[in-house]
């Protein structure tokens, strides 16, 4: 085999010892993986670069979906089969989705009050789990591609302002793609370390995230590596999808019923919608670099052409973006902090391109917000930051991240009483004492919720579970101690126990919306059907990839040393490479394997030459009392 040869003490890490690790961000619109190496965080690229649009399309059933680039090409012509922005779905029930229903191409469905689910156009109905984990196990193959073999974990992004439902959704997405997940971090939160660490800060920053369908913004205070989040709000039903229909809206009329309020069934309709939508989002995206355009589409069986300038785009956005200036004012005000306390903001999202949105921040702010690093990228860019701490890279780094909402049960009448409050850094954890309110009480009824509000069925429903066993007596006497703990990926875990009895229970709650084990079980059971051709096709790209190696190593050898290769060994090596690069554009991973071991063999005469050349060139003039003595200094 070829050997690599270094100077003394300074050998590279062996990249078997490396564990291969990632950061996604997941995105509305697109999402990325990136990976650290040497230090230096950076974008894993693909075909049609570092982006991949963050669509789906199937078709049959049994048949792969496709993802990326080519599921958006199919977007017009078989919109009900094609899933984009799923991000939105994530968690969600039907009716936290109404008020987009009618811009989305596709139909969505009620399932028995849980997560809203996508029906296609062949009637099945898959849950928006599924469709992220199809994303994700594309970002997985890309970086397995790129690194050279399976990934040892992946730190996920979630928008600062995901509740328990949607973090465990993104959680199940990861298990589903075949990711070990080691940590979900707050997008802010991953920007600012991406951020923080390539200018080498020191400060207080607000982080202003405005991506494809959510909306975050994080006070954050920067430290010698310290990364403490002081408070974090924003909207999770906000982002540059809400932009493009509010265009389709405005350019269509007002009240004129050309946008309908749920999806149509019929499919020239759902066709008009993502025309109509693709035109809108591509006139915004020119209006990013020019001061007029026009945006023209079909839309409830009209043609619409229309022109459009940044000051139309600025009325046009002036209430969403609105919403986001409030998320920014109570944030600074829970952070207790005012906007001139600040030492900068940073942009983070693809829609913070628009300097229609740039002009709303400098406006919120006072100043000048930053944006030296790409605002797509930054996101992974911190992922991957946090994957490498996580992995035992650099451990100059401390994350202190917080709970987004607070953490609470229903007492009686429907009162919430809260346990964790929002702005909590994590992990964390809260213990209080309740009594039962009837006489003879043997058992309580839970309900763990999350918001702000003050009645349960104001916020967020979590879960509920049951203590029985508990000894009957007279109200006021029992007392059951509730406990709970949010983990660092912010996923909250509750335990209840009676003191008198020593009776407890234990869930890791299991949000109203997300899937039930059994689900999940049921998904990872499919994705074994599969899994001889997925392990075929992961041997392929390794192998694929180890013979690109080989094969430039060799050559660049045989070129820097071609004084050392006889006749005979070099055409054996000549043939062994020739062999190999033939193999290697089939799809028979064995075949690889056994050419490179065969190529190994016939350059090992060469590789042994080289070897003595470079001992033999660092033992030149030297005794052995010259070694021995470099070896003692050591």
């Amino acid at each position: 085999m070829l050997f690599q040869i270094s100077e003394p003490g300074e050998s590279p890490t062996k990249v078997a010892c490396k564990k291969r690790v990632v950061g996604i961000d997941l995105g509305t619109t697109n999402s990325l993986v990136a990976h650290v190496d040497d230090a230096t965080a950076a974008v894993l690229d693909g075909d049609g670069g570092a982006m991949v649009p963050s669509v789906v399309a199937y078709s049959s059933a049994g048949v792969d979906p496709v993802v990326g680039r080519a599921a958006a090409a199919r977007g017009l012509d078989a919109p009900a089969d094609t899933i984009a922005s799923v991000k939105r779905l994530m968690g969600r029930s039907l009716a936290d989705v109404a008020a987009i229903q009618g811009l989305l191409p596709y139909q969505l469905v009620d399932d028995a009050g849980r997560m809203v689910k996508v029906r296609l156009g062949d009637g099945r109905e898959l849950s928006p789990v599924q469709v992220s984990a199809a994303i994700l196990g594309e970002l997985r193959a890309r970086a397995e591609a790129a690194l050279g073999g399976p990934l040892d974990g992946a730190v996920i992004t979630v928008p600062a302002y995901f509740d328990d439902a949607q973090r465990q959704a993104t959680r199940d997405a990861g298990r589903l793609a075949g990711l070990e997940v080691l940590r979900l971090v707050a997008e802010p939160t991953a920007a600012a370390l991406a951020y923080g660490l390539d200018r080498g800060t020191r400060g207080t920053y607000a982080i202003y995230d405005l991506g494809g369908g959510t909306f975050d913004v994080s006070v954050l205070i920067l430290v010698d590596g310290v990364f403490e989040v002081r408070a974090t709000g924003g909207d999770s039903g906000l982002g540059g999808d809400d932009i493009d229909r509010a265009i389709v809206r405005w350019a269509a009329g007002d009240g004129d019923g050309a946008v309908p309020a749920t999806a149509p069934a019929d499919a020239r309709a759902r066709r008009d919608i993502a025309g109509a939508i693709a035109a809108a989002r591509a006139a915004k995206e020119r209006l990013t670099d020019v001061e007029s355009t026009a945006v023209a589409f079909t839309l409830g069986g009209r043609s619409v052409e229309r022109a459009i300038t940044r000051a139309d785009l600025a009325a046009i956005c002036a209430p969403l973006l609105e919403r986001s200036a409030r998320a920014c004012r109570r944030v600074l005000r829970d952070a207790e902090l005012g906007a001139a306390d600040l030492d900068g903001v940073v942009l983070v999202g693809g829609s913070t391109r628009s300097p229609v949105v740039r002009d709303h921040v400098r406006a919120v702010f006072g100043r000048e917000p930053l944006c030296e690093l790409d605002p797509d990228h930054v996101v992974a860019l911190g992922a991957a930051v946090q994957a490498d701490v996580l992995a035992g890279g650099s451990s100059d780094v401390v994350l202190i991240d917080v709970v987004p909402l607070s953490l609470g049960i229903e007492t009686m009448g429907g009162v919430v009483e809260k346990l964790i409050p929002r702005n909590s850094t994590i992990p964390c954890g809260a213990t209080q004492t309740f009594t039962t309110y009837a006489d003879q009480q043997t058992g309580f009824d839970l309900h763990v919720v999350q918001g702000e509000r003050e009645t349960a069925d104001a916020c967020r429903s979590l879960a509920r579970f049951q203590l029985r066993g508990v000894p009957p007596m007279v109200a006021g006497a029992a007392r059951v101690e509730i406990s709970y703990q949010v983990d660092t990926d912010g996923i909250l875990h509750v335990s209840a126990r009676e003191e008198h009895s020593g009776v407890e229970t234990h869930v890791e709650v299991r949000p109203s919306y997300g899937l039930t084990d059994e689900e999940v079980e049921r998904m990872l059971m499919e994705s074994f059907d599969h899994a001889e051709a997925d392990l075929a096709e992961r041997n392929l790209r390794v192998e694929r990839i180890e013979a690109e190696r080989i094969l430039a190593a060799t050559r660049t050898a045989m070129v820097q040393d071609a004084h050392l290769l006889d006749a005979e060994v070099a055409v054996a090596t000549t043939a062994a490479m020739s062999a190999l690069e033939r193999l290697s554009a089939a799809s028979d991973h064995v075949a690889i394997r056994t050419a490179i071991e065969a190529l190994d063999r016939a350059s090992k005469p060469f590789a042994e030459r080289r070897m003595n050349l470079a001992i033999g060139a660092a033992m030149k003039g030297k005794t052995l009392a010259d070694l021995e003595r470099d070896l003692s200094g050591r």
